[in-house]
């Protein structure tokens, strides 16, 4: 099969590429607001220690059940649902007169965010983590501010501004560009063509022409995934590969989640109190390890196209590790003494610590689930990687408090062996830096083949026909000649 661009004379003999444009980061960037939500939802709990379970636990739900929300109403509409939701579970927390209020609240704030974990990384996957611990850090500097008010506003305050983000995103949602492949398997072909010109129009010829073969790329894979059929959960998990994927996304959360970073995050303050740190301080010191690792995220999305998805996890788990050894032996040693040198010793490896997790594992982890799964089982592979992080979190900030109660700093022994025995599978896994969506296919032992020489003439006139009637020169063409593989051909009008 040879899919044939007939362009303009004009056209320089040059392959169109696709570039983004202002409005492209500007979507990003709004989008982010939903990962902020993420991050200030799930943070807020350290300012306010209010049922992490039912949060993790909502969060579980969330993740597992937003495709079909997604599939249904596409990207757009989700979002805004999304939001009314995280309002709603903000206003019932903000209003609570009583503590079943505040129960019911996290757990539909779990079930919103959960929602927003999936949906969010599908518009800008590499500044996802960035995004949330911006969320992190907005909310240790909300912690802070409600330290100083009058009594009994602190705690509310602080859940109600769970509603900004959500508010502000769901406003303005309706400017966002709803996903060109959902339109187009909506059969709405001049919207699709619309929002990837938009989206990647430059100014110049090139860059339509880029946005157009986008459009007849998308086409000819959702024609391609008819035949193959788009996978649900339970096809992917009778499938051998499949099987090795999803594994491969819950080993990576549950790995990074092993470090003890929620504990850490959740419970600081907490941390501190056993370190001799009381009043404000503990809140100031924080926000600041909010903000550190905040820049620690941007070093890791620059040290994932340059050293590897993989190598970046392994090496960043056995950073944390290493961290967390010194800092387990300062807890046991100086926690609630008096000694200054020790105690400021265990602050700085926390500070430590994060450099370690942000940079390597936060934005990491996300883009690697992200990368493994071919486009017809993105959703529901991300949605499974997201509900492994969300069980991971529950299991170890609920055990946290009765664990430390009754073992002390022996707790933080967990988050050293369960790491170092992740970091021998971690290795093993397969890399997907600069790698097609086929490599990584025949990576995870699938049998790839995208060969069309079998569609019926039928077929053929049916996608030139939509090709045609939103005017676009690509057409799809039986070759003279036994072809093997599909090729993109460019022929130039004199």
């Amino acid at each position: 099969m040879t899919f044939s661009k007939h362009p303009t004379a004009q056209q320089d003999d040059v392959t169109a590429t696709v570039k983004a444009n202002t409005y492209n980061l500007a979507v990003i960037m709004f989008a982010s607001l939903g990962s902020f939500t993420y991050g200030y939802n799930s943070s807020i709990i350290a300012s306010v220690f209010a049922a992490n379970g039912l949060f993790y636990g909502g969060g579980i739900i969330g993740s597992l059940t937003v495709n079909y929300l997604l599939n249904k109403l596409g990207r757009c509409k989700s979002i805004q649902l999304i939001c009314v939701l995280c309002i709603i579970s903000t206003i019932i927390q903000g209003a609570a007169v009583h503590i079943a209020m505040i129960l019911v609240g996290r757990l539909l704030s779990g079930v919103g965010v959960g929602m927003m974990q999936v949906t969010i990384p599908a518009y800008m996957i590499g500044s996802h983590g960035v995004s949330i611990v911006i969320g992190y850090t907005t909310a240790a500097l909300t912690g802070l501010g409600c330290y100083f008010s009058k009594p009994g506003m602190e705690w509310r305050l602080c859940l109600s501004l769970q509603v900004v983000g959500p508010i502000i995103l769901l406003s303005g949602s309706s400017w966002l560009p709803e996903s060109p492949r959902w339109l187009l398997a909506q059969r709405r072909d001049q919207q699709t063509l619309n929002v990837l010109r938009k989206l990647h129009n430059q100014g110049g010829d090139h860059a339509s022409h880029g946005a157009d073969e986008e459009f007849f790329q998308i086409l000819v894979q959702l024609e391609l995934e008819k035949e193959n059929g788009v996978l649900g959960l339970l096809d992917m998990i009778k499938r051998e590969s499949y099987r090795k994927r999803i594994l491969a996304g819950l080993l990576v959360q549950f790995a990074s989640q092993s470090t003890g970073v929620l504990v850490i995050n959740n419970y600081q303050v907490l941390l501190y109190n056993n370190l001799g740190l009381y009043g404000w301080l503990p809140l100031l010191l924080y926000t600041l390890f909010s903000a550190w690792g905040a820049f620690s995220n941007w070093v890791n999305s620059v040290l994932l196209d340059w050293l590897g998805r993989v190598p970046v996890l392994a090496y960043g788990l056995i950073g944390c590790i290493s961290v967390m050894i010194v800092e387990t032996a300062l807890v046991a040693s100086y926690a609630s003494t008096s000694n200054t040198g020790g105690n400021a010793a265990a602050v700085l490896f926390l500070f430590l610590f994060i450099m370690f997790y942000g940079g390597t594992q936060d934005a990491s982890s996300y883009v690697y689930c992200s990368e493994i799964f071919p486009t017809r089982a993105r959703a529901h592979g991300l949605g499974i990687c997201i509900a492994g992080l969300f069980a991971t979190a529950l299991l170890y900030t609920e055990a946290y408090p009765v664990a430390f109660a009754a073992i002390g700093w022996r707790y933080y022994i967990v988050f050293i062996l369960i790491p170092a025995a992740c970091v021998v599978f971690v290795r093993r896994l397969p890399e997907t830096k600069g790698l097609s969506l086929e490599e990584i296919a025949s990576s995870f032992g699938d049998e790839v083949d995208v060969n069309t020489e079998h569609w019926t003439d039928e077929r053929i006139n049916a996608i030139n026909g939509r090709l045609r009637a939103i005017g676009l020169s690509i057409s799809v063409e039986r070759p003279c000649s036994s072809e093997v593989e599909a090729k993109v051909v460019t022929s130039h009008q004199e």
